[in-house]
């Protein structure tokens, strides 16, 4: 789809499971498996939704997926499953993306910026600037107990070793009709894009509202460090979505690409869908 002179495009980078009670807190499973059925182990399928963004001389990709490399352990715990090589089946080369959005650091965001080689790494898109806020770079570095495990700092510590690294503090811009818009709940420095023009906006969720299962504000993850943030900087996104008509993308939905956001004068729900 299109937001002025930016061509939308979603790419599939994986699917992968989660356990559905950590992606729904404090929501009982009696609720939340009505929209997320889970597998035997409490999994729930996840899908690892990028976007390839092209105008102004910039091919910007959104977030990498899980990517490769991972043991078997990893493998068994997580499920990856039907991983694709970003960007190539647009039709453009990995040399040709020109920034990376890092929405935040979890592995499964940005552990495809790195590809196995030998027994080391090197960047997937190796002409690329990888875009991360300060505080995100700054927590990922340097985990709590509690959110240590979504870290891989030999894939993270490689942007900053190959000069591949621009660190952000705060709402930004990248380009006129391309601003990156900063939340804390989730992780510290979460920022996701919002891609404007000719009467379209398209917002990407990523970890913010992950699958249209998390439109209700009462449905956050526990993996969120301050749940209660999250739920008031989701409520300003719905708020704004439902009035002005946004698109919303969805990381991890397995079903759902997009859909724009219903107010009902009591709550927020799914509207129509939308295809990027």
């Amino acid at each position: 789809m299109r937001a002025g002179n930016w061509v939308v495009e979603a790419v599939l980078a994986g699917r992968f499971r989660l356990d559905g009670g950590a992606m729904f807190g404090v929501v009982p499973k009696t609720l939340w498996s009505r929209v997320a059925p889970a597998d035997d182990k409490n999994r729930i399928s996840m899908a690892m939704r990028t976007l390839v963004i092209r105008s102004e001389g910039k091919t910007v990709l959104i977030d990498a997926g899980a990517g490769r490399g991972y043991g078997e352990k990893l493998k068994t715990i997580y499920a990856f499953g039907n991983f694709v090589p970003l960007v190539e089946s647009l039709g453009i080369g990995a040399g040709d993306v020109t920034d990376v959005i890092l929405t935040h650091l979890h592995f499964d965001h940005a552990g495809g910026a790195a590809i196995p080689d030998g027994n080391g790494w090197r960047l997937a898109f190796p002409n690329a600037v990888h875009h991360v806020q300060t505080a995100q770079w700054n927590h990922a570095l340097d985990p709590n107990p509690r959110d240590r495990a979504s870290y891989f700092a030999d894939r993270i510590k490689l942007l900053e070793e190959r000069g591949a690294l621009e660190l952000h503090d705060g709402d930004w811009t990248l380009a006129p009709g391309f601003e990156l818009l900063v939340f804390h709940g989730h992780t510290p420095g979460q920022h996701l894009p919002k891609v404007s023009g000719d009467g379209q906006v398209v917002f990407y969720g990523g970890d913010l509202i992950p699958t249209t299962a998390h439109i209700p504000i009462p449905y956050v993850m526990a993996y969120d460090l301050d749940p209660v943030l999250t739920m008031d900087e989701k409520d300003r996104i719905l708020r704004a979505a439902a009035a002005e008509d946004w698109t919303i993308v969805f990381e991890h939905d397995p079903d759902v690409e997009a859909c724009r956001i219903e107010w009902d004068g009591d709550k927020y729900g799914r509207g129509d869908l939308v295809t990027i």
